[in-house]
C-alpha cells in the first residue's frame, strides 16, 4: 500500500487506460498493464488502492500505447 495519506498522492489521470486493450494472452492488459479484476474494479477502488496499481505498472513500463 502506499505509505502517502490520500490527500498527498501524486496527481495522477482518471485511469491508466490508453485504449490499447488487450488481454489475449494472458490477464494483464498489454496497453496499460491493469489486470482483468483490476479494470473491472476500477471506478470502485480508493485512491490508495489506486496508487498501488498505478505505482506497480509504472515501475512495469506502463501504461503503453503501442501494445
Amino acid at each position: 500500500m502506499s505509505d502517502l495519506p490520500a490527500d498527498k498522492l501524486p496527481p495522477r489521470p482518471d485511469t491508466p487506460c490508453v485504449a490499447v486493450c488487450s488481454t489475449t494472452f494472458d490477464e494483464v492488459c498489454r496497453g496499460c498493464g491493469r489486470t482483468v479484476v483490476e479494470v473491472a474494479h476500477w471506478v470502485s477502488m480508493s485512491a490508495e488502492q489506486k496508487e498501488v496499481v498505478w505505482q506497480r505498472i509504472l515501475s512495469q513500463g506502463y501504461p503503453r500505447r503501442n501494445g
